[in-house]
């Protein structure tokens, strides 16, 4: 089974001991547009993180996103 956005990033950020509020300063401080804990919940309850938004959690969080291709 695969995790949502949503899962992986809680997942993420319990893993490297960070919250929801600290990744939404963070996230205000990297891309210049102010982003607080609620609207990040809601924006990853509802899927609607954007790619580039993805990307810079991942960055933040010390990861690289990688496509690997499934054999079928």
């Amino acid at each position: 089974m695969r995790l949502r956005v949503r899962e992986q990033v809680k997942a993420l950020l319990s893993q490297e001991g960070l919250t929801q509020k600290k990744l939404a300063n963070l996230l205000t401080e990297k891309l210049g547009k102010k982003y607080t804990q609620t609207g990040l919940a809601q924006k990853m309850s509802r899927g609607s993180l954007s790619y580039n938004e993805v990307m810079v959690i991942a960055e933040i969080l010390g990861y690289d996103v990688q496509y690997i291709k499934e054999i079928k």
